[in-house]
C-alpha cells in the first residue's frame, strides 16, 4: 500500500513563503502524476495543484493560482509546494495524491492520500 508522507508545514505570518514536500515510502513516485490537496476542519478537501509524470504539465487552480507552485524531483521521489504570500486562510493540513495514469489532468484519478502536514498563518 502507498503511503505518501507529506512534511514542512508551520507556522508562519501572512504574506511569508513556505515550500512543503511530499515523498513516498517504499515505491517510486515517476510514473505517476502528483498533486497537492488541503483541508480545513467542516470543508471538503480542496484541491490546489498537479503535475504530470514528467513535470513539464503542472495545473494549478485559479484561486492559488500566481501565489502557489508544484515542481517534483523524480531522482528524490519528492513533489513540492511553494507558497508565496501566505494568507491566513491557507491554514489547513497539506496533504498529497497520486495519480497512476500520469497525466495529472483529472482530478477525480487521483488516490491514497496520505499523512498531511499543518500549516498555519498567523495574521
Amino acid at each position: 500500500q502507498v503511503q505518501l508522507i507529506a512534511s514542512g508545514g508551520r507556522l508562519v505570518q501572512t504574506g511569508d513563503s513556505l515550500t512543503i514536500s511530499c515523498t513516498a515510502s517504499g515505491i517510486s513516485l515517476q510514473t505517476d502524476a502528483l498533486g497537492w490537496w488541503r483541508a480545513v476542519p467542516g470543508k471538503e478537501r480542496e484541491a490546489l495543484a498537479t503535475i504530470n509524470r514528467d513535470g513539464t504539465k503542472t495545473y494549478v487552480r485559479d484561486h492559488v493560482k500566481g501565489r502557489f507552485t508544484i515542481s517534483r524531483d523524480n531522482a528524490k521521489n519528492t513533489v513540492y509546494l511553494q507558497m508565496n504570500d501566505m494568507r491566513p486562510e491557507d491554514t489547513a493540513v497539506y496533504s498529497c495524491a497520486l495519480d497512476y495514469t500520469g497525466t495529472g489532468r483529472d482530478l477525480n484519478a487521483f488516490h491514497s492520500w496520505g499523512q498531511g502536514t499543518q500549516v498555519t498563518v498567523s495574521s
